[in-house]
């Protein structure tokens, strides 16, 4: 009897763990990628516990640790002055939540990912490759696929759409739209000895400022920074290529004249920057149907305020294999993916969008929200994520 077989749209995180995930659980993937060369591009991603102990059970934690680096813990400091408000200390990582808490460079992630499909027989990869349209029965899906000039038919048990934030499967199932969120994120890298020693401290910090923040941390083994600023800004993005674009620096030297000189120093180090709009969508009111399922960005775009897009990709990934591992029906598995996903990534989404209006704060309501950091601590404050970062035993419990 032949293994079951998935078709997969998008080979970027969320659809090459996928890819894996299903392998592992035996499994045979199809994985069809739009791109025809997939970029190592991108700039730093936190990979929280909840993420990372899925990449350990796949083999892909083990390839990134050359790269991968765990910071000791997360800093938050005030723009104005520079005065920490708050210290998040990541050093237990591990023994609190089960897994380590990592920041890599994406291209990183990606290759560590490409390298074990690569090395995964059940999973066949095709670049160049987009899919342009499905159906699906009680017995299995047919989707298009447009490869350049040719037009070719795919078949299996089951469509996964991990196509990314303009997913077309998520369009064809059910049309909504993107909400851009009136904020542009501002991307870097920097080399470490083009910054001061104190940048350069093994930790991730957040400064906070009026209508912007700003997040650094150091990668590959702290030879570089990856910077992102994230500013309130009147921008109309392009809705032909929602995608990323060159910066202008001036902007960010205006925008951020009056914050404390060490963040303007680091700006300022900066070779180049792109910008991304920032944008999600409501949450939905259905990831599956049929034999059909979506993942990732396609699924839940969310704001980048809990750094947790690509971890629940991830999380996501590891659902989803483990439920149709159980032998049931495909549509019947699905029908329990959601059930289990759903809640959490609505509650992800929303608690993003909640912390996107605390952090870019100003006047007054700054000032309370700087003094209750101060009150809390980093311990207490600490505990409020034990909820998204504490590792399950099963990635399948709710």
């Amino acid at each position: 009897m032949s293994p079951p077989h998935a078709v997969i749209a998008g080979a970027g995180i969320g659809g090459l763990c996928s890819a894996l995930c299903l392998a592992r659980a035996g499994w045979r993937v199809s994985l069809y990628e739009k791109a025809k060369i997939l970029e190592e591009s991108g700039a730093g991603l936190q990979l929280s516990p909840n993420a990372c102990a899925v990449l350990r059970k796949l083999g892909v934690l083990e390839r990134l640790t050359p790269f991968a680096l765990a910071p000791q813990a997360i800093r938050i400091r005030r723009a104005r002055d520079g005065a920490t408000l708050a210290l998040m200390p990541l050093n237990d990582a591990e023994a609190r939540w089960g897994a380590p808490y990592l920041v890599v460079h994406r291209a990183d992630l990606q290759r560590a990912l490409l390298d074990a499909v690569a090395h995964e027989g059940r999973i066949s990869l095709q670049t160049d490759a987009a899919v342009t349209g499905f159906a699906y029965g009680s017995d299995g899906v047919a989707v298009a696929i447009s490869r350049g000039a040719s037009r070719l038919e795919a078949t299996g048990d089951c469509l996964i759409g991990a196509d990314g934030l303009r997913s077309f499967v998520r369009q064809k199932l059910s049309p909504d739209d993107l909400n851009f969120s009136g904020r542009t994120a501002w991307r870097a890298v920097v080399e470490a000895d083009r910054v001061p020693a104190a940048m350069r401290s093994e930790e991730t910090t957040l400064w906070l400022g009026r209508k912007a923040h700003l997040v650094h941390y150091p990668l590959r083994q702290g030879t570089i920074i990856n910077v992102v600023a994230i500013v309130d800004e009147d921008f109309q993005p392009d809705t032909d290529n929602f995608w990323s674009s060159h910066g202008a620096s001036k902007f960010l030297e205006a925008r951020f004249s009056r914050w404390d000189k060490s963040a303007r120093d680091l700006l300022s180090a900066a070779p180049e920057w792109r910008k991304w709009p920032l944008a999600d969508r409501a949450p939905a009111a259905r990831l599956v149907s049929g034999r059909v399922a979506l993942l990732g960005d396609a699924a839940h775009p969310m704001l980048p305020f809990l750094a947790q897009g690509a971890a629940q990709a991830i999380e996501d990934a590891g659902v989803l294999a483990e439920v149709l591992a159980r032998g049931q029906d495909v549509e019947a598995s699905f029908r329990a993916y959601q059930e289990i996903r759903l809640p959490r990534v609505t509650r992800v989404q929303k608690e993003s969008r909640r912390q996107a209006v605390i952090y870019h704060l100003g006047g007054p309501a700054a000032f309370l929200r700087d003094a209750a950091m101060r009150a809390l601590g980093g311990e207490t404050m600490l505990a409020r994520y034990d909820w998204l970062y504490r590792v399950r035993e099963s990635p399948g419990q709710k």
